[in-house]
């Protein structure tokens, strides 16, 4: 036999070579054990929840592009010539939400400084507003001091035609401090500050504001069932009840007269509602009766502020007013505060 003309280090890179081709396939071998040991099911689902998420990020995305364009729509002036329609990059995204957000900030701070100005002007003007009616009564006491006098050192004196004259000055001098009394009373509901809220008794509150009054003979007030504890201020809910009955007994035109005052309970908020069977309103003048210095007294003897500070008082606590009436029947008047 003929010998082999290979050398041995030729024979043993050979072996060697074909050595780590074994252990090659082994790897790729188990590679495709591992592949075939995933079932097409497992593959499928794996697939579809790929699908789903790529979906989200679109929706995210298109979400976001939808806001910002909103937003620059807004906010941001584009330039002249720029594509309006033109899809935004991640990057581009990124920078114009900073954008807004900035923008935003600014705005907040703005907010605040002026929530700010607005309370102190605020202030100032409950300020002002009980300086003035300071300055405003004291000219009119030393008037009505000064009619007194006259009336005591005239006694039996004084012709009647002058002494009617001093008795209408008087008269409209405590109309002169109703109206001040009523404008002080209406520039101050806004103030939070004065009375804290607190459980308030409405059939306290009523039975104390009818003590209080010079109720006339030919008139009733009834009040059905018991009435319902609320929180609020006091003071504001006693404004409420106190010119909705003085309104009813000044409106009552009857020989027996009938004033009532019901609520009923709703999901969020009471229902109150004052009722009676006065002169009762042209629907016309509906509106009219809830606005400041507005009356439909003929005489005069109202001052046109006590519905509008109602109706300032209910609005402050995020309630409503309204009232029905047929002329020559009656009135009711409905008003709802949050539970």
């Amino acid at each position: 036999m003929k010998k082999s003309s290979i050398p041995p280090k030729s024979i043993e890179s050979f072996i060697h070579a074909i050595d780590r081709s074994y252990y090659n396939y082994e790897d790729q071998f188990n590679m495709l054990q591992r592949a075939m040991s995933i079932s097409s099911q497992e593959l499928f689902e794996a697939s579809q929840k790929l699908k789903k998420e790529a979906e989200h990020q679109k929706k995210v995305i298109a979400s976001l592009t939808d806001a910002t364009q909103i937003l620059q729509s807004i906010t941001i002036k584009r330039p002249k010539g720029s594509n309006q329609n033109k899809e935004l990059t991640g990057i581009e995204l990124a920078k114009l939400i900073e954008q807004q957000a900035l923008q935003i900030s600014e705005i907040e701070k703005q907010q605040n400084i002026l929530l700010k100005n607005l309370e102190k002007r605020n202030k100032e003007l409950n300020e002002y507003a009980n300086i003035v009616s300071h300055d405003l009564k004291s000219p009119l006491r030393n008037i009505d001091t000064l009619i007194h006098w006259i009336k005591e050192d005239t006694k039996g004196e004084i012709e009647t035609p002058v002494k009617n004259n001093l008795e209408l000055i008087q008269q409209n001098i405590q109309r002169m401090d109703d109206l001040i009394n009523g404008v002080l009373e209406y520039s101050v509901i806004d103030n939070v500050s004065r009375t804290p809220e607190t459980n308030v008794d409405i059939n306290i509150l009523t039975t104390e504001i009818l003590s209080s009054l010079q109720l006339p003979e030919n008139i009733t007030i009834t009040i059905p069932y018991t009435l319902p504890i609320i929180k609020s201020d006091p003071v504001k809910i006693q404004k409420i009840f106190q010119n909705l009955i003085n309104n009813a007994i000044q409106a009552m035109n009857k020989d027996k007269g009938e004033i009532g005052i019901e609520y009923e309970e709703k999901l969020n908020f009471w229902e109150f509602r004052i009722k009676d069977n006065g002169v009762g309103i042209a629907k016309k003048y509906h509106d009219k009766i809830f606005q400041i210095f507005q009356t439909l007294d003929d005489q005069k003897k109202s001052t046109g502020i006590g519905l509008s500070i109602v109706k300032k008082v209910v609005e402050f606590y995020n309630g409503k007013i309204w009232m029905e009436s047929q002329q020559g029947i009656g009135s009711v008047f409905y008003f709802t505060l949050k539970k």
